[in-house]
């Protein structure tokens, strides 16, 4: 039972959160569509049946609060958010709110610091806002799931997704994007071939066969180099 539910309202305020970060204005258009529509109530329904899905709602367009849209350089996109109760935060591999990062963020973290900072130092920070505040935007392949059910919002979310895409293929060509898992390589039609683009396996793939390291083909590394030589900014991973 969805009537007691103002959709538009919801729309409105999550719209007036984009503002600050610049992408109201590119995300409007989908906002205030009936394909938008269609998932609101899909979300709402779910929730009132007892499917509850993650992130909370309040944090599902985090991923593009906490990106300034003008400083946009680099696009992350993984498979789904964690599915546990409060572990997904809105930015893909991000857990804020777990005492210490999930195994995923662990080896990408680990990656980072064995290819970038050759074993120095790692953040072991669980928040990956300080990626996005430097203009990486952290998408997932879709922006929610039921909790429990992996990959249960792919179709939900494509038509956000191929929007957000299209969009920047025409309007910021030159973005460097990381494909990480089979789920996110779907999306690869969406994106222009001048792109800089990276397509690796996701990093659970590496826990799952054992594996005591994530093959990230020195992706970080070479990223840094492409936003260097294009926007004279040095990535702090």
């Amino acid at each position: 039972m969805t009537t007691n539910i103002n959709i538009n309202e919801i729309k409105e305020k999550l719209n007036l959160k984009l503002i600050e970060s610049g992408w109201a204005r590119v995300l409007r258009g989908f906002i205030f569509s009936s394909e938008f529509d269609t998932i609101l109530l899909t979300l709402i329904k779910n929730s009132q049946e007892d499917r509850r899905f993650t992130p909370f709602m309040k944090y599902v367009f985090r991923a593009f609060e906490e990106c300034p849209y003008d400083e946009l350089k680099v696009v992350i996109i993984g498979q789904d958010p964690y599915n546990g109760i409060e572990q997904a935060d809105g930015l893909a591999f991000s857990c804020a709110f777990e005492k210490k990062p999930l195994p995923a963020l662990e080896y990408l973290l680990q990656a980072v610091n064995d290819t970038v900072y050759e074993s120095e130092s790692i953040s072991n920070d669980k928040d990956l806002k300080r990626w996005s505040n430097q203009g990486i935007l952290m998408l997932n392949s879709a922006l929610t799931t039921t909790i429990g059910k992996p990959n249960s919002h792919i179709e939900l979310w494509r038509p956000m997704m191929a929007y957000v895409l299209d969009y920047l293929k025409i309007y910021n060509p030159g973005l460097c994007y990381i494909l990480m898992g089979r789920t996110s390589e779907q999306l690869i039609d969406y994106l222009s071939e001048k792109d800089p683009l990276f397509i690796l396996t996701h990093p659970m793939n590496a826990i799952s066969l054992g594996k005591k390291k994530w093959p990230c083909d020195d992706v970080f590394r070479k990223v840094s180099e492409i936003t260097k030589k294009n926007y004279n900014f040095d990535i702090k991973w």
